[in-house]
């Protein structure tokens, strides 16, 4: 029964989908493509999974984690923000690839390599669907990556911070000169991009395994579902990590495609990027 299938990967689609929010609104306004982005969240997690160990309320370590992701994330847009608006693309890519490997090596020195579990409040509220049991955890990754894509794309679309963001995406010497508070709202997407990376996380390693390296890493089925949103569309994006999510899931499912199921992000993208390159061609040879 593939039901149980799609169900989980509808939900880890779902996660994927709001990292990949935090992740493009980052791109959009810095043009920072975050490679860092994975082990913000799994440090938010590992970090909640320690202190509930140490007795502290659950609630309380969850919100200490998503904090500390999002206080790294801004001290490194502080730090590295002004020198990573005057260099190309691809180093701004490596300086966050270095953030990635930094933080990995603090979190598998501090905790090791090996596997834990994070169970959250709401995985123990669940009902009965078809057979399947659908937990509250679950239905909350749904709505919340939804919620989240629908009230971004209006926040970017309606309100002056949202517009300044969209103005500094596409020029931010004419941003600057315009008036806007080029740096402050740099910080601002360095904030929000760290909180849905903590949050994303935690969530991610309550529905998948609580490990350092293997949430770091999840960083690429994110960056595939924004492939998939072309890296500007937050409903694309949404789109992108749900059709991610399932494919993975599914593919799991049967033994002979089970080895293969990992590959699904580099697959997916690569349909994507192959599909846009096409259209790109056939547009260049209809306007000729």
């Amino acid at each position: 029964m593939l039901l149980p299938f799609i169900i989980a990967g509808l939900v880890t689609g779902s996660l994927y989908a709001l990292s990949g929010v935090g992740m493009l609104v980052l791109f959009r306004t810095t043009g920072v493509l975050n490679f860092g982005y994975g082990a913000l969240g799994a440090l938010s997690a590992m970090l909640a999974w320690q202190l509930v160990e140490l007795r502290m309320q659950p609630v309380l370590a969850y919100l200490v984690g998503i904090v500390v992701a999002t206080a790294l994330s801004l001290l490194f847009g502080f730090l590295a923000g002004p020198f990573l608006a005057t260099v190309t693309t691809l180093t701004k890519a490596t300086a966050t690839l270095g953030l990635a490997l930094v933080l990995l090596g603090v979190m598998l020195f501090a905790w090791n390599d090996k596997a834990r579990t994070l169970r959250l409040a709401t995985d123990t509220i669940g009902l009965g669907v078809a057979g399947t049991r659908i937990t509250a955890t679950q239905v909350i990754c749904l709505v919340l990556a939804v919620v989240v894509v629908i009230g971004t794309s209006l926040y970017l679309r309606i309100s002056s911070t949202g517009t300044a963001m969209r103005a500094l995406a596409s020029d931010r010497e004419l941003s600057s000169m315009l008036g806007i508070r080029v740096r402050r709202v740099e910080l601002l997407a360095w904030t929000v991009s760290g909180a849905l990376a903590g949050l994303s996380g935690l969530l991610l390693a309550s529905q998948t395994r609580l490990e350092p390296a293997f949430l770091t890493f999840l960083v690429i089925p994110v960056l595939a579902a924004v492939v998939v949103g072309r890296f500007r569309s937050l409903p694309g994006t949404l789109v992108g990590g749900l059709v991610i999510g399932v494919i993975q899931a599914v593919a799991s499912a049967f033994p002979a495609t089970s080895p293969f199921a990992n590959a699904t992000p580099f697959l997916v993208a690569t349909v994507i990027i192959l599909y846009l390159q096409r259209r790109k061609v056939v547009t260049i040879e209809v306007a000729r």
